[in-house]
């Protein structure tokens, strides 16, 4: 039977005696093993248009992203993009909505289907031919809204993305998908790091029940140190890259970081782990550095000083979405104040772009809309 329904395949742990020391612990994941062992053997993933390489000692000078695309609708934003002639394109989550109309079954049909139609656009095979491609996900490409490490066909999933993506051996060897590459000469090199914040990511928790929908998000900070946004494994790698000489850094997150002005999905949920993440960017190799973000339909700049990064000014470019946006500038940005938003709540169509000069030790954050024009900008020195 290819189609396991979600309810067989919830989360459970067994413990059998094996002697009088002994338990085995038996998790949804190991019950689903054989059963995605034969529907890989009986079907045929889909992949991705073939992406145009990089060569590691390209020295970046610009680089685009974006989120928030669904595969159904206008995919006239590649066109845009691939116009401001980037050396490389940052995919960073919701790259397609698989889980809408999801049944709940294993297999995560609706998933594979959202894959295989993006195999199957043409836009995106002519901008993959020419712009080279650093991918991470969000929660509707990986598998359901605001999922994390709950999710009981997580492994499945990054099997989808993974085979999809032609994931490097580096990314297919461990859990996750996250992922680092260095760019550039000595004196120009780019370190671009995407992170994974939802294979590993514990569940938020969510505010006490009100009969209406609270109108910026359900969720509230937790101050439990047991849970963990990117969990033990990638925050020990994660510190490890940033112990990396480079001259400037690109940190892409899926959600975002900075603001704590809503209660959706964002860093300021775990704060603990904010705090974390805060003190490795302040101890990390002398670096510039910029914070990439998306998820929230919108976008626009972000700056704060944060105690735990030893007052550093950190920035944050929020960019989404790139062909599924809501409402309007005007007004979510005066539905959402937020002291630490230096421009407007771009609402419409967008995507980023960050423009590196090498010889002033600058970076431009800009956010460009669906005919290429500037909406926000911003140029900061290291």
């Amino acid at each position: 039977m290819r189609r396991l329904s979600l309810l067989a395949a919830t989360a459970v742990m067994v413990a059998a005696p094996l002697g009088a020391e002994h338990e085995v612990e038996l998790s949804s994941e190991d019950l689903l093993a054989p059963y995605y062992a034969k529907l890989q053997s009986e079907i045929e993933l889909p992949v991705a248009p073939a992406n145009v390489s990089i060569a590691s000692d390209t020295v970046i000078t610009r680089l685009a992203f974006g989120s928030c695309n669904h595969q159904s609708r206008s995919q006239h934003m590649w066109a845009q993009i691939a116009a401001t002639d980037p050396e490389l394109f940052l995919f960073i989550g919701d790259n397609n909505y698989g889980d809408q109309m999801w049944a709940g079954d294993a297999g995560l049909a609706t998933l594979r289907a959202a894959y295989a139609k993006q195999a199957e656009t043409p836009e995106l095979t002519d901008f993959r031919s020419k712009v080279p491609m650093m991918i991470t996900w969000d929660d509707h490409d990986y598998g359901f809204n605001d999922g994390g490490a709950s999710f009981a066909y997580r492994k499945w999933s990054e099997t989808i993305f993974e085979t999809f993506w032609g994931s490097s051996h580096e990314v297919k060897s461990r859990p996750g998908i996250y992922e680092s590459r260095m760019f550039g000469e000595e004196g120009k090199r780019t370190q671009v790091i995407t992170l994974d914040t939802r294979f590993f990511r514990s569940d938020f928790d969510r505010m006490a029940y009100t009969p209406e929908r609270p109108p910026l998000g359900p969720y509230v900070p937790s101050d439990d140190p047991s849970k963990t946004m990117l969990g033990e494994a990638q925050w020990e790698w994660l510190a490890q890259e940033l112990a990396k000489p480079a001259d400037f850094r690109i940190i892409a997150s899926s959600i975002q970081v900075i603001t704590d002005a809503h209660d959706y999905e964002s860093w300021e949920a775990l704060p603990l782990e904010r705090a974390k993440l805060y003190e490795l960017l302040a101890g990390r190799e002398e670096s510039g550095m910029v914070l990439l973000s998306g998820d929230r339909h919108a976008g626009w700049i972000y700056s704060d000083t944060p105690e735990a990064a030893g007052g550093e000014q950190i920035w944050e470019l929020t960019s989404s979405s790139l062909n599924y946006s809501f409402s309007s500038t005007e007004r979510n940005t005066a539905r959402e104040p937020d002291p630490k938003r230096l421009t407007d709540f771009i609402s419409e169509e967008n995507f980023g772009l960050v423009e590196i000069d090498w010889d002033a030790r600058s970076f431009t954050m800009s956010m460009r809309g669906s005919e290429g024009e500037t909406r926000v900008t911003r140029t900061v020195s290291w």
